[in-house]
């Protein structure tokens, strides 16, 4: 996809967290065509690398590293590297995060007899599972946020952009810890950026509706590919009928880090949902 606000980032150090992810992926090449340097961060390094290779055959600078974003002591260590690859961090994506079948329930709605029925209710969801999920959206959001954000001080004109989701404004069904994640995603994204608002770093958030990724295709598609019934109900409740696309969140990605285009533009985070937050269902 073009440049289509022309954003120029030549020069610029860019991190991306989960970049091995659909989504991520996407915004790392966005970045990279925009001219930054992008270091990619993920848990799985070849997922990385692979996005990486490909950035680097298009002409672009990337490098990929393995981080655990639930360590706080390696987003330290790859924050370091990245430091001596490439320079200072000017621009932190902390695309870090997802769902987990642990923390999911079975149905939408507790009907009686639910409790003692051969499915997941509220009521079996695991402590472990809940925490592994708040965990990675919200401690993975903001351990690398202390690793990178350190960098940025004294050097102002630098972003970091996290990515909440439309559910952190009203929560889906069958998902209650990733739901209460992004709301506290939308929540620290405002926390930060009033706290380092006399550093000159703007923070910002992005708040994607329904796009198809590797986290909730199963929810989303049967094991034949054909369309659930959560599909069903999700495209008759989004206006514009249909799925997000990865390069569609890049537009908002480049403005909102755009220091003229968005120079005074600090704490909101911005829905990108196909109309699906605006739409009450009648």
């Amino acid at each position: 996809m073009k440049n289509v606000l022309n954003t120029d980032l030549s020069g610029k150090v860019a991190v991306v967290t989960g970049a091995g992810g659909v989504l991520c992926s996407e915004f790392s090449r966005v970045l990279a065509r925009a001219g930054a340097k992008v270091a990619l961060l993920d848990i799985n390094e070849e997922a990385a690398e692979a996005v990486a290779a490909a950035i680097r055959q298009e002409g672009g600078k990337a490098r990929a590293y393995r981080c655990d974003v639930l360590s706080a002591e390696n987003c330290r260590q790859v924050a370091d590297q990245v430091q001596r690859d490439l320079g200072p961090c000017d621009i932190l994506l902390n695309g870090a995060g997802g769902n987990n079948p642990r923390a999911t329930t079975d149905k939408e709605y507790y009907f009686e007899g639910d409790l003692d029925a051969e499915v997941k209710s509220f009521f079996d969801l695991s402590a472990d599972g809940v925490s592994f999920v708040f965990n990675l959206n919200f401690l993975g959001t903001l351990l690398p946020t202390q690793a990178f954000a350190r960098q940025m001080l004294g050097r102002p004109g630098c972003n970091i952009l996290n990515i909440s989701s439309m559910n952190a404004f009203t929560p889906l069904t069958k998902i209650p810890a990733y739901s209460g994640a992004k709301a506290a995603i939308s929540n620290f994204t405002q926390w930060l950026a009033v706290h380092f608002s006399k550093a000159g770093i703007r923070v910002n958030a992005i708040a994607p509706g329904f796009f198809v990724t590797k986290q909730n295709e199963k929810l989303l598609f049967d094991e034949a590919g054909s369309p659930t019934p959560r599909t069903g109900k999700i495209l008759a409740a989004t206006p514009m009928g249909r799925f997000g696309k990865a390069e569609e969140l890049s537009g908002a990605v480049l403005f909102l880090l755009n220091n003229e285009a968005a120079s005074f533009i600090t704490g909101v985070v911005l829905p990108i949902d196909g109309g699906f937050s605006a739409y009450s269902g009648v």
